[in-house]
């Protein structure tokens, strides 16, 4: 029995001591993953920070070109803000993801940006304009599209929004007479935006219609200028949405200060 017992002495102290060791090891790990998930954290901080910045340099560049082209017709007040505004509620009610993807926002609010291009006599022409000048006003999608394509974050579908806003569902639009789905979705969204804020605006030479008559006048549009789906989600967005968006001053986040 003694030398049973010295064999299971021996082994239990072999036991405890792999035992031991085994703790060891695993306390190691647990500091080296503790430090691991602190620098997971740190650059996880690190690159928000970074992200925010780079946000932010891209807002300020979009503000920028944005009060560009209403500086040069002033008389539309905040038209890129309210058709963005606009247009973003639309979408929302299509896809939640393309209300939230800052390259629409971001097209919306370009989306005339070729007009700092078009001379101020045809801008401002208070008479219908001739042929040739109808020719030069038409365009400044195709003149946004060369300004925006040099700009690396506006990639996709932020120039597809600027040179493609002015197609019609039935093909009978510019610059390229696409029609249905060719034209990009968040474009056609645009084009129900576009008319809606021009039709309830204000201008020198009438006042703005009612939300109701702009849905109703809207509504005669799809399946010709419109996209329905587009027109569909507009008839879905609350009337006090769209007075909020209609009589505020700063309404996206890419416009706000």
């Amino acid at each position: 029995m003694g030398a049973l017992d010295a064999r299971l002495g021996d082994e239990v102290v072999r036991l405890r001591a792999e035992l031991a060791r085994h703790e060891r090891e695993v306390r190691a790990r647990e500091e080296e993953f503790g430090r691991y998930i602190l620098q997971l954290r740190e650059a996880v901080r690190k690159e928000k920070s970074h992200a925010a910045e780079i946000t932010r340099s891209y807002v300020a560049a979009v503000r920028a070109l944005t009060n560009a082209v209403e500086a040069r017709d002033a008389y539309t007040g905040k038209h890129a803000e309210r058709v963005a505004a606009f247009g973003l509620e639309i979408a929302d009610v299509i896809d939640h993801d393309l209300s939230q993807d800052p390259e629409n926002e971001f097209g919306f609010l370009l989306h005339d940006v070729g007009k700092v291009a078009v001379p101020d006599a045809i801008l401002h022409k208070p008479k219908a304009l001739n042929r040739r000048e109808m020719g030069i006003m038409r365009q400044h999608p195709v003149t946004g599209h060369q300004i925006v394509c040099h700009i690396d974050f506006l990639e996709g579908k932020a120039q597809d929004i600027v040179l493609f806003h002015h197609e019609r569902w039935d093909g009978q639009g510019y610059p390229r007479g696409l029609e249905k789905r060719e034209i990009p979705r968040a474009a056609r969204i645009f084009a129900v935006a576009d008319t809606l804020d021009a039709i309830t605006s204000d201008r020198p030479y009438r006042a703005g219609t009612s939300i109701a008559e702009a849905r109703e006048e809207i509504a005669r549009g799809s399946g010709t200028q419109f996209d329905p789906e587009a027109v569909e989600a507009l008839m879905m967005v609350p009337d006090e949405t769209l007075e909020r968006i209609r009589n505020e001053k700063v309404l996206t986040s890419a416009a706000s200060p």
